[in-house]
This record gives structure tokens, C-alpha cells and sequence, in this order.
């Protein structure tokens, strides 16, 4: 992939001195209509080999466009906050928010790339990594991101010569380290790694642009040439820029569903509720101490019919709890720092560290109910949405959290009951709203999503437990037993 990249493109200065005020004209215009238009953020991804121009190609950028828009974002060895939580977490922060752009010195790719010529990621395991950042940055495409990946190449002599020019200027000797000397060492196998890399990922959605570095002014030219057709490409494109990773939903012949075959005649007596919840309390309280939940962490996650007990069964979890350990999370519609970033932007942002607890009272799943139901986003976006959530979900049990999904389900006519209940009680009142009624009316189109919904994303890894919630003595303590056992069985064999 890195032929054309050894040829030994330059630029005269005439020529690049005639190129440049024009260049920098469409960019800062191309960069006006972006910020005026405000309906995607740029991303763009600067990686390659040592003495190849990132830092100053990033500082050209800087120059050429206007930089109260831009951000740039470095990353190095994980942090002990960065490391304590899954790989995507500090990326998915410094994602940019429409209307802006952010550039990446350093990204997800690095990582991998690095400990591929370690030899501490073998081919499989880096594989199945491309594989997670090609839907990732599908994901960002569907969600309207341009994406931009540059690399920037030199053959290993060249590389080797300008190691040594940038190390006898002195105005430039404090880029080259001794990791740069050490890392020529290795340049075959980061060819080798970073080849693979670049053809697994190279897709049509975000494609890489392979330039050589030798020369500052061809390397400056093309990367400005490449954002600025792509920003004026994109901008004129008004097409839906969204495409659907999900099979269509299969048509229902009969009336039995995974909601419909609850038995929510089950109870609890207040005597054996006060027993079991005082059991399973306490049973809780002892595992979230166990030194080995340090290594851990714990997402527990609340969906369910309006009025069918989410916020008391929260209120039994988190006391048995060390309250600095926990938090919950309460998610409503989203704000417009939240619409600004990809829909799962804010659920990112909150995902524990190890050794502690979070609490969605509500959650990801609002594209594939609320949003669906309601028209907020259109069939292609929730669609591929199940596909995201597995991801997601799967990434987080990756990094050591124990995810547990409750949908708490109640029937029609015990919603009806408390919500009446609620509209009579004075300190009940704020529970009840006009849209909680409106959405009763859509109870059917509800029910359908909720079904799709645990029929495409109860994985062996995060499965959903329905929970009968008619009685809420008995969905209080199903609730704690559940998680109990999911944690128990999660710590098992695990040293303390």
C-alpha cells in the first residue's frame, strides 16, 4: 500500500507559494459553511511513522484554518483513569460535536498497531480489533461524522535521514527521542503491522489517504487539498448520508411474545419480602466489598413500563451500597451538547471505572423504543442501532464490567391503577405527566419495539431479565437476587 508513497513527491516553493492562498480561502470558507451548517463534525485521524510530518502538518492546519473551531486530541500510553475503563472511552470523549472539528494525533489505532509489534496482540485478537473500529467508524459515518485518516509514510531510509535533519537543526532537535532512534529499529515490522491495518480498514466510508512525508510542502498541500474536497463534497451532499447494518424485522403470526409469556400474577407477602430483601441486601453489600470486584465494575441498567417500579427497585439496589461506590444516572431527553455527539455519546461518558457501580435509570435503549416509536429517528437509524448496542455492550464486558439489563413490565391495567394512584397522592403527583398518558396510547407500538428489542440484543454476554412487576415486593427482589447471582457467578474463581 505504501508504493506511491516512496516515489519522492515534492513541491516547489513557487508552485506551493501560487497553491496556498487559494487552499487557505476554501478552507476557511469551506470551514464558515460547516459551522454555519452545523450538521456534522469532522474527524481527522493523523497517524504514521516517526519524522514523517504529523506534528507539523498539524500545526499547518492550524495555521491555514480557523482554529477557535478546531480541537486537537493527543494520546499516548492510557492514563490509570483512561486504563481503568474500556479502550473506546477516552476516544468516544474527545469526539468532536457538529459544526467543528477534531483532529487526532494519535487514535485507536495506535494502541493496537503498538502492541501488534510487541507481539502482545497476536493476528486473530487484531483482527477482531480492526473489526470493532471498522463498525465504530461506521457508526460515526451513519451518524453524519466525515471521517479523514491520513498516513503518513517514508521508506526507511528516508526516514532515517530525516530523524537525523530534524535532530541537527536545533530548532527542531526536541522532536527526535531515543523512542524515535529505537522505534527505526523495528520500521519492517511496523510496515508489516500497520499494511494489515490499513487494508482491513480501508473502507468505503472511511478510507485512508496514504501520503509520503519527505517533502513539508507536497505533504502540507495534499493533506489541505483532501479536507478541503471532502468538507466542500460533503457539504454539497444533501443526500442521507445513513446505511442500515440491521436485517428487517420479521412479522409476528401469533399473539405469544417474550412480554405476553410473563406471569405477572406472581407475588411476594410483606413478611418474606422484608426477609429476602434483607438477605439479598446484605448478600450484595458483601460481594461489592470482595477485593476482587476492585478489577471489576458493575452497569446496571433499568428500562421498563411507565409506573412499573424502576425507581423504587433502584432505591432498594443503591442502599446496599456504599453510596461512594455508586451512581445513577438518570436519562431523559437528551441536551443540545448530547444531540451535538453521536447518540451514545452520553452513555460513554458515564461508564464506571473499576471497583465502582453506575445506574441508568433509563438508557441506550431509547433509540430502539422512545425514539423509534416516536418518530425521532428514522427507520435506517434505529435499525442499525441494535447492532451498535451489542457493540457497545460487548466492548464494556470486554474492559471487566458486569452488565446487567432489567426490563420491568407491568400490565394495562395495572399502569392505569397507579397512574390514578399517582395523580391522588400529593408527594406522587410529579411522577405523572401528560406525556406518560400519551404514551399509554401507543402501549401496542411499545410493546412490539420492546419485544424486538430483547429478540435482538439479549447476547450471552448481557442477556435481558424481564422482570413481573405487577407486584413490587416481588420485582424488588428479583431485581437484587438477579444481580446478586449475575455478580456472584461473574467473581467466581477470582482471587481476593
Amino acid at each position: 500500500m505504501f508504493e506511491s508513497a516512496e516515489l519522492g513527491h515534492t513541491i516547489d516553493r513557487k508552485t506551493f507559494r501560487e497553491e496556498v492562498p487559494k487552499l487557505r480561502a476554501g478552507l476557511l470558507d469551506a470551514q464558515f459553511d460547516l459551522r454555519e451548517n452545523g450538521r456534522f463534525p469532522v474527524v481527522i485521524l493523523i497517524s504514521g511513522v516517526d519524522g514523517a510530518g504529523k506534528g507539523e502538518t498539524i500545526q499547518v492546519l492550524y495555521e491555514w484554518m480557523d482554529p477557535r473551531y478546531l480541537s486537537t486530541l493527543a494520546f499516548s500510553e492510557p492514563t490509570d483513569e483512561e486504563a481503568a475503563r474500556p479502550v473506546m472511552w477516552r476516544y468516544w470523549r474527545a469526539l468532536p460535536p457538529k459544526g467543528r472539528t477534531g483532529i487526532f494525533a494519535g487514535s485507536w489505532y495506535s494502541d493496537p498497531i503498538r502492541e501488534a509489534i510487541a507481539g502482545t496482540l497476536k493476528k486473530g485478537a487484531l483482527d477482531q480489533r480492526m473489526d470493532q473500529i471498522n463498525r465504530f467508524e461506521a457508526m460515526l459515518v451513519n451518524e453524519g461524522a466525515l471521517v479523514l485518516k491520513f498516513w503518513f509514510h517514508l521508506s526507511r531510509d528516508g526516514q532515517k535521514a530525516r530523524l537525523k535533519a530534524l535532530e541537527k537543526d536545533p530548532r527542531t532537535a526536541w522532536r527526535v527521542t531515543r523512542e524515535s532512534w529505537a522505534r527505526l529499529k523495528t520500521y519492517d515490522q511496523l510496515q508489516e503491522v500497520a499494511g494489515h491495518v490499513l487494508r482491513t480498514t480501508n473502507t468505503p466510508w472511511a478510507p485512508w489517504v496514504v501520503v509520503e512525508g519527505t517533502d513539508d510542502r507536497y505533504r502540507s498541500l495534499t493533506v489541505g487539498k483532501v479536507i478541503l474536497d471532502a468538507l466542500q463534497k460533503r457539504l454539497a451532499d444533501t443526500r442521507d448520508q445513513n446505511y442500515p447494518v440491521a436485517p428487517p424485522l420479521l412479522p409476528r403470526i401469533d399473539s405469544l411474545d417474550v412480554l405476553s409469556a410473563l406471569d405477572l400474577s406472581q407475588k411476594l407477602s410483606r413478611k418474606d419480602y422484608e426477609t429476602q430483601l434483607a438477605k439479598w441486601q446484605g448478600r450484595l453489600a458483601e460481594l461489592v466489598r470482595r477485593p476482587a470486584f476492585r478489577k471489576r465494575s458493575l452497569v446496571v441498567m433499568f428500562e421498563g413500563s411507565d409506573a412499573a417500579g424502576k425507581g423504587g427497585s433502584i432505591r432498594r439496589l443503591a442502599a446496599a451500597v456504599d453510596a461512594r461506590q455508586c451512581q445513577i444516572i438518570p436519562i431523559a431527553a437528551p441536551t443540545e451538547e448530547e444531540r451535538a455527539q453521536p447518540y451514545l455519546w452520553r452513555f460513554w461518558r458515564h461508564i464506571p471505572r473499576t471497583g465502582r457501580i453506575a445506574i441508568f435509570d433509563r438508557s441506550w435503549y431509547g433509540r430502539v423504543l422512545v425514539e423509534r416509536v416516536e418518530g425521532f429517528c428514522g427507520e435506517a437509524d434505529w435499525l442499525r442501532a441494535y447492532t451498535e448496542i451489542n457493540d457497545f455492550e460487548h466492548e464494556l464486558r470486554e474492559a471487566g464490567a458486569i452488565v446487567i439489563k432489567f426490563w420491568m413490565q407491568i400490565s394495562a391495567d395495572e399502569q392505569l391503577r397507579r397512574f390514578r394512584e399517582r395523580e391522588k397522592i400529593p408527594f406522587k403527583r410529579f411522577k405523572i405527566t401528560d406525556e406518560d398518558w400519551r404514551n399509554r396510547e401507543k402501549w401496542d407500538a411499545y410493546h412490539q419495539a420492546v419485544c424486538d428489542l430483547v429478540d435482538r440484543t439479549s447476547t450471552g454476554l448481557a442477556p435481558w431479565t424481564l422482570v413481573e412487576a405487577n407486584d413490587k415486593n416481588f420485582a424488588r427482589v428479583k431485581v437484587l437476587r438477579t444481580v446478586c447471582e449475575r455478580l456472584e457467578a461473574a467473581l467466581k474463581g477470582c482471587k481476593d
